[in-house]
């Protein structure tokens, strides 16, 4: 395999899919890679890390080394409690690991990497497609979700499109404070200046439209949360704040025994049940 890989005839092949269930019910596509496609992507995951390290912006927390979703949920709770955090932007984006598109990616990774070997071999991943029942599909667009070195190419993705573009955009068009959590494709993005949030939100779709992608109509939601949106939305006579999701945890604007703000989370499960 090794003498393969040098000699350029090495042959990536199609991923085998399965599904797995959604919590809203859908089916969600998983590429499960060939064993020699394993070993090559993890050796692979492992070189690119060490470059792409000194690159990722502090928010980025999926799939790193030393990094996980308790890191993101952690940080996401100090920016609503320990900031003026009025308004929460739940994005989603749609469908992201299925409409990656494979040329852009392959500019911003020969934005950095300068082995065209390396670019040769993970072009290889993204075309083999995938078999279903026996027959193989070309792949188009996309990175198939199970395997190995999918999250990385997702968090290069959204690096360029995504993190350095929003980095640049609450230095330049920010009125007020905004704090910035992304685990991969998921992000919430919390804004003090309500003009900032739909401003944001506006740019955003715009952004995502430029390299193939889009936000769920539905699942995408501006909302008021924070430490004052439950008094301000009272004063207003509105109901109390809205919930949102985040990494299977349902947040809550609550009140702790003094009748103060406190953020509460529950396992998104839980809280089905408990509104049942």
């Amino acid at each position: 395999m090794h003498q393969r890989i040098h000699s350029n005839s090495y042959r990536a092949k199609p991923s085998r899919r399965q599904y797995i269930p959604k919590p809203d019910g859908r089916q969600r596509p998983l590429g499960i890679a060939a064993l020699e496609d394993k070993i090559v992507q993890r050796a692979l995951v492992e070189v690119l890390n060490a470059v792409y390290e000194q690159d990722f912006m502090g928010f980025s927390y999926g799939f790193r080394p030393k990094r996980g979703q308790h890191d993101a949920l952690d940080a996401l709770a100090v920016g609503i409690t320990r900031t003026k955090v009025n308004w929460i932007l739940d994005a989603d984006i749609s469908r992201f690991f299925d409409t990656v598109s494979h040329e852009w990616l392959i500019r911003f990774l020969e934005h950095r990497i300068g082995d065209s070997r390396v670019i040769r071999l993970i072009s290889k991943w993204l075309k083999a497609g995938f078999m279903e029942d026996g027959v193989v599909t070309a792949a188009e667009e996309g990175t198939p979700q199970g395997a190995v070195i999918s999250p990385l190419l997702a968090n290069i993705y959204l690096h360029y499109i995504f993190d350095l573009w929003a980095n640049q955009w609450r230095k330049r068009h920010a009125l007020g404070h905004i704090i910035l959590i992304r685990f991969v494709d998921d992000i919430v993005v919390g804004f003090d200046n309500a003009n900032d949030a739909k401003h944001f939100q506006t740019a955003l779709h715009k952004r995502m439209e430029q390299f193939s992608l889009s936000l769920h109509p539905e699942k995408t939601r501006l909302l008021e949360f924070g430490r004052f949106a439950a008094v301000n939305r009272s004063q207003r006579g509105a109901r109390k704040p809205e919930t949102f999701n985040f990494l299977g945890f349902t947040h809550i604007c609550g009140q702790n025994h003094q009748g103060g703000f406190q953020l509460k989370r529950k396992s998104r499960s839980a809280y089905q049940q408990q509104k049942h």
